[in-house]
């Protein structure tokens, strides 16, 4: 299985969709590094390096992250399909499960590789403006980028990882939905607009308050809302299991 896992992982690297959105992740920062409107559009003028990191967070999760995600997710299954390899891959001597299962696994540990190219190119992006201890707020902690205070670089690295756990965890339910769209559509298209699909009706439910504490997209900006951890994060992983069992079924009784 082991073996498997990796070369699916290896796979994963090769996808088109994946190389852009690493690619994307580590450049973005770089945009709010050198952007002249900062202070006209959010009103904020850079006060650190750490304010880089994350600002590519926030803007990130807004869209692009989630979207590059589910893309990926989409194309680990529908990509094969197209290329007309998923048929000769079920001929090897393994357990058809074992295949998505691997698949599985992979798309769920891009959203933090992703999250970390983002990361690491905050940090490249921010040293011109210091990764020292500074009088003000990562944006991530009590008071946003105005702070309480000084904040020191510990603590502010601090805020910084876990939000960005905090918003991998997020990313790893809409992972685990495209790719159950996937062993249902077969297609890397139609699973990825089935996905967004998906989570933008999850978002027009919140007309229903009684559903709203079980919605899917109520803990989709838990970065930003980190209290709501005890409630939020279960629920997310109960989603990923969910997606990921109904995936492992479909695509086990899939006529190929």
């Amino acid at each position: 299985m082991l073996r498997v896992f990796f070369w699916e992982l290896s796979k994963l690297f090769h996808l088109r969709s994946v190389r852009i959105g690493l690619v994307v992740a580590f450049l973005l920062p770089f945009l709010w590094a050198l952007a002249p409107g900062l202070k006209e559009v959010y009103g904020l003028v850079l006060a650190s390096g750490w304010q880089v990191v994350a600002l590519s967070l926030l803007a990130g999760m807004e869209f692009l992250f989630p979207f590059l995600v589910v893309m990926a997710a989409s194309e680990a299954l529908g990509g094969e399909v197209a290329q007309g390899t998923l048929k000769t891959l079920l001929l090897r001597p393994f357990p058809r499960y074992s295949l998505l299962l691997a698949k599985l696994l992979a798309v769920l540990l891009y959203p933090f590789l992703l999250l970390s190219a983002s990361f690491l190119g905050g940090l490249v992006a921010g040293l011109p403006h210091g990764l020292g201890g500074f009088f003000g707020g990562t944006g991530l902690g009590p008071g946003g980028f105005a702070g309480v205070g000084y904040l020191s670089p510990g603590a502010a690295l601090g805020e910084l990882l876990k939000a960005h756990l905090l918003a991998g965890m997020v990313l790893l339910p809409l992972a685990a939905l495209a790719l159950l769209y996937a062993t249902v559509f077969l297609s890397t298209t139609a699973s990825a607009l089935a996905a967004v699909a998906t989570l933008l009706l999850m978002r027009l439910l919140v007309a229903f308050p009684a559903l709203t504490p079980f919605l899917l997209t109520t803990y989709l900006d838990l970065h930003l809302r980190p209290e709501a951890a005890a409630i939020g994060l279960p629920l997310l992983l109960l989603y990923t299991l969910g997606f990921g069992g109904l995936a492992l079924l479909t695509f086990e009784r899939k006529d190929l």
